[in-house]
């Protein structure tokens, strides 16, 4: 083997890791948009579709992820027995929770039975009360460890610790994408930057979620780092094709190198989002009427950013609505709900009315639930709260092949633990990548001499709420 003569210098690694390798970081350094040449592709396009391993039911996802702890007996769980037993003590065995509890609490917020099948849900979601009938309420969910940061995670990575992938970099990595100029994976947050919520792990970077700050009234500054005001297109296009260049003679040197294969498409991606991505995001192209519809508030234009996303291709969206962990008092759920309740039914009623409601799964829960017994430890002010609950808490299912207008599994005549037809986290997953068509336990990553999945080595598909 001859000897290198034009060895790369250390100053190359810097360009590189100036550029990023994640494509928001490289976004300056890419190609012109789709009606300029395209600058030089791999074969192995971290992006390109994917077959997947049967016939899917769904194509997309929408996770809205509600941030504290739903309390299912004021949402969705009607437990009248709460309001008979109101002020007694549990009459088994305390379950384990987070903070001292004490005797069970009725709901402030009376019940109301909605759609074909009479489904009972709280005065406090009125709107999504009237769309019930495209829901699949599971009433049996439940997960490993009372506590924020661990539960969070579980059900975003399906471990409760750091360093595992993501449920939507799991479905890009198995998927790819419908739209090349737009991310696979995309979260709407309160703030940007990255997040192990949302983040690729072990997966290559390309498939981690992209952060869009949806407080950012720019459509051409949502995405951090994309507008480029120093360059020209022209400009960017060399500065895309030295940098093409530069890595195509160092592959063909070290051989394979998935993860600069994929730095490099993602800087393909990168610039055509320039052009694309601002009008996706420019929520004022739709009518006056739609905006009214899902509301002109922060979280109204995410649910209607979801949906012009999920139109124009791409394969999973994650929308986060914090603020729902009260211990204090429940009656906080009022006004969380007051915020997210009319966008969500806004959103499932426009998917439909669309035709994109039978290939979008929509799901709406948090990391646990909450107990029917009153909150005494831990706050100073302590006097309507509920504590976490991991023993039994609903999810809401939407479309996607999902049976609406049902309900599965149960809890005790309180609320607290489940009863019927337990779903563990694992099971929620393993039930997402079956709508999608993949198969939980064929979807692998090898990392450190071991094969990954999103399930771990748990997961069953829960087949009596696929339509």
């Amino acid at each position: 083997m001859g000897h290198r003569t034009t060895p790369f210098p250390a100053t190359r690694r810097e360009l590189l890791r100036t550029m990023g390798a994640s494509f928001w970081m490289t976004a300056f350094a890419s190609i012109a948009g789709r009606e300029a040449v395209a600058a030089p592709r791999t074969s192995r396009n971290p992006w390109a579709p994917r077959t997947p391993h049967f016939a899917p039911k769904a194509k997309h996802v929408i996770f809205v992820f509600l941030n504290g702890g739903l309390s299912q007996m004021d949402s969705f769980d009607y437990k009248p027995a709460l309001e008979k037993y109101h002020g007694e003590p549990l009459p088994y065995e305390m379950p384990r929770t987070e903070f001292a509890v004490g005797n069970l609490m009725k709901s402030p917020f009376s019940f109301k039975q909605y759609g074909q099948n009479g489904m009972w849900v709280s005065e406090i979601f009125p709107k999504m009360g009237e769309v019930i009938d495209e829901f699949c309420i599971v009433r049996s969910m439940t997960t490993d460890i009372p506590n924020h940061a661990p539960s969070v995670m579980m059900m975003n990575t399906g471990v409760s610790r750091v360093g595992r992938p993501s449920l939507g970099s799991w479905v890009v990595y198995g998927l790819g994408t419908e739209n090349e100029s737009l991310p696979g994976f995309v979260v709407l947050s309160e703030r940007g930057g990255g997040d192990p919520k949302w983040g690729s792990a072990f997966l290559p970077a390309v498939y981690q979620g992209t952060a869009v700050p949806v407080q950012e009234s720019d459509p051409k500054k949502q995405i951090e780092y994309l507008a480029n005001a120093k360059l020209d297109l022209a400009q960017q296009r060399e500065q895309l094709v030295l940098l093409e260049n530069l890595n195509r003679m160092h592959l063909s040197e070290v051989g394979p190198a998935p993860e600069m294969e994929a730095s490099i498409q993602s800087m393909e991606v990168a610039f055509r989002m320039q052009t694309e991505a601002p009008n996706v995001f420019d929520f004022k192209r739709e009518s006056k009427a739609t905006i009214e519809r899902y509301g002109d508030t922060e979280f109204g234009r995410s649910c209607l950013m979801a949906r012009r996303m999920i139109e124009s291709g791409v394969r999973m969206v994650q929308l986060y609505h914090g603020g729902w962990d009260h211990h204090s008092d429940i009656m906080g759920h009022k006004t969380m709900a007051g915020e997210v309740d009319g966008p969500i039914a806004a959103l499932v009623a426009d998917l439909k009315e669309r035709g994109l409601l039978n290939e979008t799964l929509v799901l709406v829960g948090s990391e646990f639930g909450r107990t029917p017994v009153i909150n005494t430890g831990g706050f100073l002010t302590v006097h309507n709260g509920r504590d976490h609950n991991v023993h039994g808490f609903t999810y809401l299912l939407a479309g996607g092949g999902v049976k609406g207008g049902a309900v599965y599994g149960a809890t005790d005549d309180f609320g607290f633990r489940v009863v019927e037809n337990p779903i563990h986290v694992h099971d929620l997953h393993a039930t997402v990548l079956h709508l999608l068509g993949l198969d939980h336990e064929k979807l692998t990553y090898r990392y450190s001499g071991r094969d990954f999945r999103l399930t771990d080595v748990e997961g069953r598909v829960i087949k009596d709420i696929l339509a």
